[in-house]
């Protein structure tokens, strides 16, 4: 079976542990590495690999931002979030995204190489502690999950709420996003007033609250 791979993780060891453990497969291919969330973006849309596995916890864009960027621009690539994080909120938010897989770091060793299968194969996968994350919450019969504060908030608002978290200057955020200045300041504005925040230091903690960076 061939497998055409990409892998994003801002953590160079991480990346090469994994890629030696994925291309022990015969006909699996590590295509394209990234180490930002955009950068996975732009990688997805040049190689068109079959599966994308994708950290969390990225620089510039998040996972689930990626994950869903990737979706609409390159539908036929299946996402393999791969983080540390179980919570049900975050599983909730990458199904939503479009991933169709979620696997803990913790359980790599065992569950990568399955869960890359199943997904070349354009089947779901979810670790062993994820599946019972979801059954006993998001995915029970006749429950509706609360929805994340961060679902207010657009696609380009979430962006930039990252950046801004990261430290970038509204300058530095319209050079790398390609934008106007006074665009950057209008979403900013418009970001605190859906959440009723007034000051940057507030929108940093309210990032990390609601995992969209690292503490």
């Amino acid at each position: 079976m061939t497998v055409r791979i990409l892998l994003a993780d801002d953590h160079d060891v991480v990346r090469r542990g994994l890629k030696e453990l994925l291309e022990e497969q015969v006909g699996w291919h590590v295509c394209a590495e990234a180490a930002s969330g955009r950068e996975a973006v732009e990688r997805a849309v040049q190689t068109r690999p079959q599966v994308a596995v994708i950290d969390f916890s990225m620089p510039d864009l998040n996972g689930i931002e990626a994950t869903r960027r990737i979706r609409e621009m390159a539908p036929d690539t299946e996402i393999l979030i791969f983080t540390m994080h179980e919570s049900e909120e975050l599983i909730r938010a990458a199904l939503l995204a479009g991933a169709r897989g979620y696997l803990l770091k913790s359980e790599a060793s065992r569950q990568l190489i399955p869960a890359v299968e199943s997904l070349a194969k354009h089947k779901p996968y979810f670790s062993g502690r994820v599946s019972e994350v979801v059954l006993d919450g998001f995915l029970k019969e006749g429950q509706t999950a609360p929805a994340m504060a961060s679902d207010r908030l657009s696609s380009r608002e979430r962006e930039i709420v990252q950046l801004l978290a990261e430290g970038r200057s509204n300058k530095e955020i319209a050079r790398d996003l390609a934008l106007s200045v006074k665009t950057v300041e209008t979403h900013r504005s418009s970001v605190m007033r859906k959440l009723g925040i007034s000051s940057l230091a507030e929108l940093v903690r309210w990032a990390v609250r609601n995992r969209i960076v690292e503490a």
